[in-house]
């Protein structure tokens, strides 16, 4: 049984995470799935619950900067992006310190880290109360839409972990965006709640990685994030039995039902509404799920990139 915790019963999760049990919590991102990242046990056990593939590793939070100096190695770049994005939804790939303690299968057994520090004041609260690093990928099955309410976790985790820290809605609605400074490049491994434009601002140009290599990040899978219904994307007409995701104050009609990701057009407000208008529409009563274009720039581009791999079959 999973038990729904309120936000004032920080202290119970954090005793959960420090005995090893899995435990999902809000950032300003997307619920995380806790676990103890210096448990191999704990680790694994986030694979299990989420029927993740070993080989896509998974994300550590920290609740201050400077904890990650004891864990990965930190040249100027990452200190620069550290200093100007954390706390918030920017992840960096880091080299492991020699004295790491994080579990290798939190890496997927490579010589890397991804590493980040959350915004959300609660999950800072429960980082600092449990003391140790927190691999948390997204709270849901594998490959399935992220979720962005206790509810949503309970609806994909129930009976699988032993409590969710309910923090409401969470405010970004999108994951991180992870970028890699493994190498002489800078690599965007993922697009997310900070644009690459701003990254590009402080260190140049970046890069995507090569194709065919294994995940580097999480979120690097061609399927991802996938709803049931199929997908159909840079709708700008509507099918019989389709539902609507639109974009902007004028949609077709024809739709079943029609949700507004925004109808300012606003990508941020489309960012947060995306995986739970998602799960709203993907039902059996309609055939198949239309979302109309999204502009390919800013959060824009994170908007896509989810999409993109959520309709790939």
């Amino acid at each position: 049984m999973t038990i729904r915790l309120a936000a004032t019963a920080l202290e119970q999760a954090a005793a959960l995470l420090r005995a090893g049990e899995l435990v999902a919590f809000p950032t300003e991102t997307v619920y995380g799935l806790g676990g103890d990242a210096t448990n191999d046990e704990s680790v694994a056990a986030i694979f299990a619950a989420k029927g993740r593939p070993r080989f896509n590793p998974l994300i550590v939070h920290l609740s201050r900067a400077d904890e990650a100096e004891k864990i990965a190695q930190i040249d100027s770049r990452a200190a620069l992006l550290m200093q100007r994005f954390w706390p918030g939804p920017l992840s960096l790939v880091l080299r492991r310190a020699p004295q790491c303690k994080v579990s290798l299968l939190a890496s997927a057994g490579l010589d890397t880290l991804a590493l980040r520090v959350p915004s959300h004041p609660l999950a800072i609260e429960l980082l600092r109360s449990v003391g140790r690093p927190i691999a948390a990928p997204s709270a849901n099955r594998s490959g399935r839409i992220s979720p962005t309410t206790a509810d949503h976790v309970l609806s994909e985790l129930g009976g699988r972990i032993a409590a969710v820290l309910d923090g409401g809605p969470c405010r970004v609605g999108i994951e991180s965006t992870v970028i890699d400074l493994t190498g002489k490049t800078p690599l965007v491994l993922r697009q997310g709640g900070v644009a690459a434009e701003e990254v590009e601002a402080l260190l140049g140009p970046l890069a995507a990685p090569a194709g065919g290599e294994a995940p580097r990040a999480p979120g690097m899978l061609a399927s991802h994030y996938a709803p049931n219904l199929p997908l159909r994307l840079d709708a700008t007409s509507v099918e019989a039995g389709e539902a609507l995701l639109a974009f902007g104050p004028d949609s077709p009609s024809g739709a079943k039902e029609t949700l507004y990701l925004s109808k300012s057009r606003d990508v941020r407000e489309a960012a947060a509404n995306l995986f739970t208008m998602l799960r709203a529409v993907d039902r059996a009563d309609f055939t198949a799920i239309a979302v109309m274009p999204i502009p390919e720039q800013g959060l824009g581009r994170a908007i896509n990139d989810r999409l993109r791999r959520a309709a790939t079959r």
